[in-house]
């Protein structure tokens, strides 16, 4: 059940039906969540004895003992080496991540850039002690320090992985190839019906990145940063669009099938879909347009009360191991984060079909993030449009 470029569908559906990974803006530059101020939390110095168990939150695919799929397994070489046992909490979503962190049942959780300022800015997460992660040194530098993972230089957590929402079309009904985001957008009638898109209220993004470009009056420089005229443009935009959705996918297998039977043939979607989608037989290729793309990353952080701290931080160090970290790029379907992974795949071409060590690639991916009031782009004479509102605007444009 690996989620590769020979996934196979029926039998990675337990996976990517739970992974909505959610997420913030381009790759890591060194920059920070500017104008969150979180609690005065400090990382440990050293680490003390392991406690000989660990309660971990994660998406599907992430923490496998071999009982999903037996060729599956990195829990049991972990608890082996450590004296960790796992228990583990299959998430369907950041929402639901943010409420179980808030349990103090858990200590840790691989959160995407959705949820994890929200983490950081309650005092949720701890920041962490890099130091501490010996396999973090080999992690790409393009996932460090990132707007979504780290406040002021400090980290709050150990990256996991990255992905890209593309552009995915059929090549026998959509030309010339688009180049632009335009195709579901502005020139979306030309699919009317026939277009697809993420359902999810960070999809907005979408929109205020696609704003960015060819609206340079908005002044829009982060899309998960946007004012009430910056938001009320994206929002407009993606009701236009909505009149030319065939449907909204977060079940992936919905979205292979529609591309398969015609009913989609444009839309976003995710590397590893594309490759199944096309390994089905349907005749699809995938892009990042010349707008560039928004993304997704995950992070493994510390409950700021975890009862294990110890072995949380052992945890995170395995997970980001050359061998394990590509057991689960390749299970799962995604770039890995530590560079030396791409040695360890079964698959030797998988790196390069998944970008993993093209950072200028990464520089056109605006990685998911939480929208808060204090703009996220430096900006401090407005205040700019919180998550939760984007919620209530996406139930709005859907209808």
């Amino acid at each position: 059940m690996r989620l590769t470029r020979t996934l196979q569908g029926a039998a990675a559906a337990a996976l990517l039906l739970a992974a909505t990974a959610c997420g913030s803006s381009g790759g890591g530059d060194g920059s920070s969540a500017t104008g969150l101020n979180p609690p005065d939390l400090k990382a440990p110095t050293k680490l003390g004895a392991t406690e000989g168990e660990v309660d971990l939150i994660a998406w599907a695919g992430y923490v496998e003992d071999g009982s999903n799929d037996p060729a599956a397994d990195w829990v049991s070489g972990f608890e082996r080496k450590t004296g960790c046992q796992v228990r583990s909490k299959v998430a369907a979503s950041s929402d639901e991540m943010v409420k179980l962190m808030k349990t103090g049942q858990y200590d840790a959780v691989s959160a995407s850039g959705d949820a994890s300022l929200r983490l950081i800015a309650a005092g949720d997460a701890a920041p962490v002690n890099t130091d501490l992660v010996p396999n973090y040194q080999d992690v790409f530098s393009g996932l460090k320090d990132g707007d979504w993972n780290s406040v002021d230089g400090q980290m709050y957590g150990i990256p996991h992985g990255r992905g890209a929402n593309l552009l995915m079309y059929n090549t026998e009904k959509v030309t010339p190839a688009p180049t632009s985001w335009s195709a579901v957008f502005d020139d979306a009638g030309a699919y009317a019906g026939h277009v697809t898109a993420y359902d999810s209220p960070i999809y907005l993004a979408d929109a205020a990145l696609y704003l960015k470009a060819h609206r340079p009056e908005l002044k829009i420089e982060n899309p998960y940063a946007l004012d009430q005229k910056q938001f009320d443009a994206a929002v407009e935009l993606l009701k236009k669009q909505n009149a030319n959705i065939g449907e909204y996918w977060s079940d992936y297998l919905k979205e292979v099938s529609a591309f398969k039977s015609g009913d989609s043939v444009i839309g976003t979607t995710w590397q590893v879909i594309a490759n199944l989608t096309a390994d089905e037989g349907a005749p699809v290729a995938a892009v990042v347009p010349e707008e560039g793309s928004t993304g997704w990353s995950d992070t493994w952080m510390v409950a700021a009360e975890a009862k294990h701290p110890n072995c949380a931080y052992q945890w995170l160090d395995w997970i980001v191991s050359p061998k394990v970290n590509a057991q689960v790029a390749e299970y799962f379907g995604e770039a890995p984060a530590n560079r030396k992974a791409c040695a360890e795949t079964s698959d030797k071409d998988f790196c390069a079909t998944y970008h993993a060590a093209d950072e200028e690639y990464w520089k056109r991916i605006a990685f998911w993030n939480t929208p808060i009031e204090q703009c996220l782009d430096g900006r401090t004479d407005v205040t700019c449009v919180p998550y939760a509102r984007w919620v209530r605007a996406w139930t709005e444009i859907k209808g």
